[in-house]
């Protein structure tokens, strides 16, 4: 009978033996156990068949090489085989993973401790933040970083209790799909101690952004919550100044996408995170605050409701909030949009009939008229997005697709102020270029403007530096920019409105209405003619000779005029439009994959 030995494949004691003198075996079954360096070690055997001598006992120290047991080899019959517990794959959970599942349990927004919260929630009209975070992302794509985390206040509470009541501490963050594009979420949860900013939350959110930054992916922040925890024990520090938190996320400006977004009461550090966001989205019952109620009154400055510090009614109007939503299923939804304009064009678009375009400026050169329905018509239906359309309303920025293709657009508002651009105007288009040319979308300008605004009020409201950011932001931006005239195309409004040269963009060209000059035509003829106006007495002259003047003035300053010595490019039909964006475009190289690398160093905040 061949008999072999079983050695010691490293030194150790033996912890357990196994088996015993006669006892069948088969290949693969452990036979005994070595501990080296506190961990286990098993030792199967080699081959089947019978123990004959068992030479170690448990506690036995042994050498590398030691002789165990021997074994006399043979079959093993089926029925008699010695074998390794067979794994249930569909058994009950080990204990170490049925304490795992558990703690989700926890997570979840029907655990018994959360239930009453959601309700509550759910009927003040909100969704809860993971209800957006899954409504965000696709189908079960999102997978959560740090879910186990709890509030760092061991020190005053009940593990037990932080464990049910501070789940994740107050932060859901992790990396999804949108559009089946990565992006990152960090979400406050407001059941949790109000979405205050907790230790071990910002702890999460420095380990998510660093992560963002070195996969240069998308952020979308839930910024609900009420600022700094003053709760929180568990930790040494005494002002905790030095969290990375703000840095982190600020350095992401120009690198990725960000979008922010607001419902409820959003104040201190979540409002600051918030307003770093290249798209602040709110909805309709925001608040949203640098300092909350107990920060004012703290001050000494008063005690106010939550809603009374910074309402939409304000952070509209006055250009903090991009896009008002109706509720946080539109805000979510918004989001998404916005993000599918980075990821590149889309197959599937369609247009409205491009001569609808011929009969939107009417022929009557004073006429008002609706130019979002130009952009409308322009662009692929249903694209628009339409961003701060409260704040600035002298001009209108948005993105939106041309042929499935993502563009920036700033158009002059010629029912507000006649197209002037004042202050608010030129630092919302300054802006709009800059986040354009960050992430590379082409820039289509629709020009209709007497200029910028004039008079004591407008200087007064610093316009002049104002003014200025839309020609330095142009002259730095790299992106295709296209200007079309639709109507008004006067000094330096004009200019600006092109790049600051209407052969500083790509392409130039004008509808048949266009109408250009040095500045407006009604103040040349007063500023140049003044001497031969005054001198007639009759008021009636004096009037014929002014309209005649100026009509003078337009016919030399129409678009076929400045066509003809070449100070624009073309004068076009206006069903032309969309097919001479798309062929200059298609021209321009395609823009560099700039993953962890950014062109601008930030997109400005305001």
């Amino acid at each position: 009978m061949d008999e072999s030995e079983v050695r010691a494949p490293l030194p150790g004691a033996v912890v357990g033996v196994l088996v015993s003198e006669g006892e069948l075996v088969s290949a693969g079954c452990t036979l005994l156990v070595l501990e080296v360096m506190k961990m286990e070690h098993p030792v199967t055997a080699e081959a089947s068949g019978t123990v004959t001598s068992v030479l170690v006992a448990a506690g036995a120290s042994v050498a590398a090489g030691d002789v165990l047991l021997t074994i006399a080899a043979g079959e093993v019959a089926a029925g008699e085989q010695a074998m390794d517990a067979v794994i249930d794959l569909d058994g009950a959970p080990r204990a170490d993973l049925a304490e795992v599942f558990a703690r989700r349990l926890f997570l979840a927004d029907d655990s018994p401790a959360r239930v009453e919260r959601v309700s509550a929630r759910h009927a003040r009209g909100h969704r809860t933040v993971r209800e957006n975070i899954a409504a965000l992302f696709d189908d079960s794509s999102f997978e959560e970083w740090g879910g186990f985390a709890v509030a760092a206040q061991q020190a005053r509470r009940d593990v037990r209790e932080l464990i049910e009541r501070t789940p994740a501490d107050g932060m859901v963050a992790g990396i999804g799909r949108v559009g089946g594009r990565p992006v990152a979420v960090a979400g406050y949860d407001y059941l949790v101690l109000a979405g205050t900013q907790g230790t071990r939350n910002h702890m999460k959110k420095d380990r998510l952004f660093e992560i963002v930054e070195r996969l240069s992916l998308p952020v979308v922040l839930f910024a609900e919550g009420g600022g700094g925890r003053p709760g929180d024990t568990d930790y040494a520090v005494i002002a905790g100044l030095d969290t990375m938190a703000f840095a982190l996320f600020a350095r992401l400006s120009g690198l990725v996408p960000t979008v922010g977004i607001a419902n409820g009461y959003c104040f201190a550090g979540n409002a600051a995170l918030l307003g770093c966001c290249d798209l602040v989205i709110a909805t309709e019952d925001a608040s949203i605050g640098m300092g909350g109620p107990a920060m004012i009154e703290g001050g000494g400055l008063g005690v106010f409701s939550p809603a009374e510090v910074g309402p939409i009614s304000v952070q509209s109007p006055n250009g903090v909030v991009d896009v008002v939503a109706a509720g946080d299923v539109e805000a979510v939804e918004i989001a998404q949009r916005y993000l599918s304009y980075f990821a590149g064009p889309s197959p599937d678009w369609h247009c409205q009939d491009q001569r609808l375009l011929r009969h939107l400026v009417p022929e009557r050169r004073t006429t008002i008229y609706d130019v979002h329905q130009v952009i409308e018509t322009l662009l692929d239906t249903g694209s628009l997005l339409e961003l701060r359309p409260e704040f600035g309303i002298g001009i209108i920025t948005a993105l939106g697709r041309i042929e499935g293709r993502p563009v920036g657009l700033i158009a002059n508002n010629p029912a507000h102020l006649g197209g002037a651009i004042d202050s608010d105007a030129a630092d919302k288009a300054a802006r709009h270029v800059q986040l354009c040319d960050a992430y590379d979308l082409p820039v289509v300008s629709l020009c209709d403007t007497p200029g910028f605004m004039v008079g004591p009020d407008a200087e007064a409201s610093a316009q002049v530096r104002h003014f200025s950011r839309m020609f330095v932001t142009a002259a730095s931006a790299t992106v295709p920019y296209v200007t079309v005239v639709l109507r008004k195309g006067y000094g330096l409004g004009a200019q600006a409105m092109a790049g600051g040269s209407f052969h500083a963009c790509l392409l130039t060209i004008s509808w048949p209405t266009g109408e250009f000059g040095g500045m407006g035509l009604e103040g040349a003829v007063r500023l140049a003619w003044r001497r031969e106006l005054e001198q007639i007495t009759d008021e009636e002259e004096r009037q014929a000779l002014y309209d005649k003047l100026v009509a003078s003035l337009y016919e030399r300053g129409r678009a076929l005029s400045m066509a003809t010595h070449f100070e624009i490019d073309d004068v076009i039909d206006p069903a032309e439009t969309r097919r001479r964006i798309v062929h200059v475009l298609a021209a321009a190289p395609q823009a560099p994959d700039r993953r962890g690398h950014k062109k601008r160093p930030f997109v400005d905040t305001w």
